[in-house]
């Protein structure tokens, strides 16, 4: 595995996008355009950061024009071989607010998720942000749908921790399978099976056989987005993004809570479709 930073690095290049503001049922809200622009400076050494947002089109005068500089990263965000990243906050606190953010990278595409909890942690609002490099004709994703993840899927996965011992990685499998208006899923890995089921309702699949409930949202551009609907730092918890590259290919990103609320590793897998 790369370190860090050089998994970082692969996210360099200037990205056109759009924010797009989800409702924590699924529904689009609305979109502004942005530009993205990660430079290396200093044989890379050196990171300069620019996120430039606009009322309607990119010709305009930026709304928001934000720059940072970064020479290091903070332990909350983890970068894979992929360029792929999750980051958010580190603990689950009373009357604090939770958020989390995935990226994903393939080529001349990004595309990020943001989900956030409100102080009493309930889920509260998502934003999409679907990027383009610039200069380039990359296309978006269709829009997720339930059958374009029914089948057998093999992948490998990796495990960082927030101790930062040693990663872990292995192999994992997921069956998915339709009928009757639910979904039924069965995930192994580690020497683990999991298996449940969910009521599907349009893009929502709302699983309810634990003690607490959990909906996966079908998003745009290939994205799924997976939370509990409520979060408490006295009972461990995940909060997972995948999205869908093409037919046959998808990654996923999980961040782990413990039974204090602390964030204690960051997964994230490649898997393939084989039947």
């Amino acid at each position: 595995m790369d370190s860090n930073w050089e998994n970082f690095l692969k996210n360099l290049g200037s990205w056109e996008g759009t924010f797009t503001q989800v409702s924590t049922e699924g529904k689009i809200l609305g979109s502004t355009p942005s530009i993205l622009t990660l430079e290396g400076l200093e044989d890379n050494q050196l990171v300069r950061f620019r996120i430039r947002r606009f009322a309607n089109n990119l010709s305009e005068q930026p709304t928001v024009d934000n720059a940072q500089e970064y020479r290091s990263l903070g332990k909350q965000a983890v970068f894979f071989d992929t360029g792929a990243f999750s980051k958010g906050s580190l603990q689950v606190a009373p009357f604090a607010e939770f958020g989390a953010e995935y990226g994903f990278v393939s080529g001349d595409r990004r595309s990020r998720l943001v989900q956030l909890f409100d102080k009493q942690g309930c889920f509260e609002s998502q934003t999409l942000i679907r990027e383009i490099r610039s200069g380039t004709d990359a296309k978006l994703r269709p829009d997720l749908r339930v059958k374009q993840l029914v089948g057998k899927w093999e992948g490998n996965a990796q495990t960082v921790f927030a101790d930062w011992k040693e990663p872990e990685t292995y192999s994992t499998n997921l069956e998915i399978s339709e009928a009757g208006g639910s979904l039924v899923q069965q995930l192994s890995f580690g020497g683990r099976t999991i298996s449940s089921t969910a009521k599907i309702d349009g893009n929502r699949l709302y699983f309810d056989e634990s003690a607490t409930p959990r909906q996966v949202l079908l998003l745009p551009d290939g994205i799924s987005s997976n939370i509990p609907l409520q979060i408490s730092h006295r009972q461990p918890f995940f909060v997972e993004a995948g999205w869908l590259l093409s037919d046959n290919e998808r990654q996923r990103s999980i961040r782990s809570y413990n039974d204090k609320g602390e964030w204690i590793s960051s997964t994230h897998v490649i898997e393939y479709r084989v039947g």
